[in-house]
């Protein structure tokens, strides 16, 4: 991140820490997006988790798998704790709209709702880029919340947090600007295990990136 100023994203999710872990270990649908990423994968495979968060489910579940993760997260919190819980991956500290990312120098990317503090046009370029860094033929997994929303103020674990989205349809069409082809979805309704928590719509989306690459 550039200066000393704390994002707004970064300031929530260092004052959850741990407890954000607690509150989404239960999601089954997680855990089957995973499955359905590790499916995909060749032995080895170099994996970027954007908005890594703890490091579990999702790092500790590919390098038990054997495979080479690299997390980003602008949390500091979350970074520490990921390094300890996870050591066999490679976690940065950093906002990853803001770091090089090379054309395709990963075989799969996961963007497990780390776009929602973004706006729209933050959100698609960044899909564009992550795209253009996956290997011609490589695996996306996403989750959001589907929402029509634009810097909306949620109470999310007991924090204020501004969130935009897209509806499910404008998320497709996004994905498919970036050059990137849904293969399957799943939605659910699941509820984060914490005092203050609400029910919540999540929508994996896993895609693959077409072998004549992304759009620019």
């Amino acid at each position: 991140m550039n200066g000393d100023q704390a994002s707004p994203a970064a300031t929530v999710f260092d004052a959850l820490g741990a407890e954000y872990e607690k509150a989404f270990a239960g999601s089954a649908a997680h855990r089957s997006s995973l499955d359905w990423l590790l499916g995909r994968l060749g032995p080895g495979s170099r994996v970027l988790d954007v908005g890594s968060g703890t490091g579990r489910p999702t790092a500790d579940t590919l390098t038990g798998a054997g495979h080479e993760v690299l997390g980003i997260d602008v949390s500091p919190v979350m970074v520490e704790l990921a390094a300890r819980q996870v050591p066999d991956a490679a976690f940065r500290c950093a906002d990853v709209r803001e770091i090089p990312l090379a054309e395709s120098s990963f075989d799969a990317v996961c963007v497990y709702f780390s776009l929602l503090q973004m706006s729209r046009d933050e959100q698609s370029a960044l899909l564009r880029r992550l795209a253009r860094a996956l290997r011609p033929g490589g695996s996306l997994a996403l989750a959001t919340v589907p929402a029509d929303v634009e810097d909306f103020e949620v109470d999310f674990m007991g924090q204020k947090v501004r969130a935009t989205s897209f509806a499910p349809e404008d998320l497709t069409a996004a994905l498919a600007g970036a050059g990137l082809t849904v293969e399957s979805h799943e939605s659910v309704l699941f509820t984060p295990s914490h005092p203050d928590a609400t029910p919540e719509p999540h929508l994996f989306v896993h895609c693959r990136r077409e072998e004549s690459g992304p759009a620019a």
